[in-house]
């Protein structure tokens, strides 16, 4: 399973976007399931209301990964972890990292530096 990060699936919608093409090409070449979470799902609503357009329905088609009771506490530990590295991370980066790292999943993200701090966790 390959989580998209919210940075790859904004250029993967801008349908004008090589790099979304790319992008789009490297998820259907690796024929695993490609879903986002709930947080990938509030970033995308919130840029996409604060510009004034709808939920496109790609978004609404897709498989979306909750937040769970284990994801929470992992998500805790990985922060803090990174922390006490003096290494700064996003919670909401955790947060994903830890549903990523609690089914196996790889991220795919253009953003690579806001998870290599979570060793443990794949990334295409």
């Amino acid at each position: 399973m390959i989580i998209i990060d919210t940075d790859v699936l904004i250029e993967i919608l801008d349908k004008k976007s090589e790099k979304g093409d790319a992008a789009l090409k490297k998820i259907e070449d690796a024929g695993e399931g490609v879903p986002i979470t709930v947080f990938n799902l509030h970033e995308i609503a919130y840029g996409l209301y604060k510009y004034g357009k709808d939920i496109i329905k790609e978004i609404e088609q897709m498989e979306i990964l909750g937040y769970t009771r284990d994801d929470a506490i992992l998500s805790a530990k990985l922060e803090l972890e990174c922390e006490k590295r003096g290494k700064k991370v996003s919670r909401i980066d955790s947060m994903i990292a830890s549903i990523a790292i609690n089914r196996n999943a790889r991220i795919f993200t253009f953003n690579k530096k806001h998870f290599q701090a979570f060793g443990n966790l794949s990334l295409l």
